[in-house]
């Protein structure tokens, strides 16, 4: 963490910062603390998170989760983007425990990022894990690096997809997850 805190201190001195004076001289350790806080995910691995929480079912209707609200980093400016994940899966004699789907948003969230990368990670890991009929992964995004700087759209949403097995194949899932997704007003 020493050295994070060091580069920090440069960063400050190169934007014309005084790192020593009263209001940054902690500035450093919290700006380091909180970087490993906000990649902590590099840290997890589904495996862990799920922790067995897997239990056989004779369902083979849609689960859904809608609006997990996420936090992360864009990996081109370092700059926070947010919103909502919604996922959908159709069991094929598994499901998670409920908290975990979350925990999995948390963990690609939690680590620098692309939105389009971070939908497809959820999903293939839903599958991977649970081996499911079929996931769909929707994840709506405001990005800080377009609203603050740049082209300064402070109201674009972006919104990306990830539809693997019967969601992709089969019209009437996909249309199904959609419409319970949009049933559900965003958080943000």
């Amino acid at each position: 963490m020493k050295e994070l805190e060091t580069a920090i201190k440069k960063v400050l001195h190169e934007i014309g910062e005084d790192p020593d004076r009263q209001g940054l001289q902690r500035t450093p350790h919290r700006v380091a603390k909180m970087y490993r806080e906000l990649t902590r995910g590099y840290e997890q691995s589904p495996e862990t998170l799920i922790n067995g929480a897997m239990f056989d079912v004779k369902y083979d209707e849609m689960v859904t989760v809608t609006n997990i609200e996420y936090y992360s980093l864009c990996e081109h400016h370092m700059l926070p983007f947010f919103g909502v994940v919604h996922v959908g899966y159709i069991p094929n004699g598994k499901v998670v425990g409920l908290s975990k789907i979350p925990r999995i948003v948390d963990m690609f969230a939690r680590r620098l990022q692309v939105q389009e990368n971070m939908t497809r990670q959820i999903a293939d890991v839903l599958k991977e894990q649970l081996n499911p009929q079929g996931v769909g992964v929707v994840v709506e995004g405001y990005h800080m690096c377009m609203m603050m700087r740049g082209v300064q759209k402070d109201r674009a949403k972006m919104i990306t997809s990830t539809m693997l097995g019967v969601f992709k194949r089969d019209e009437k899932t996909r249309s199904e997850f959609l419409h319970l997704i949009r049933s559900e007003p965003s958080a943000f």
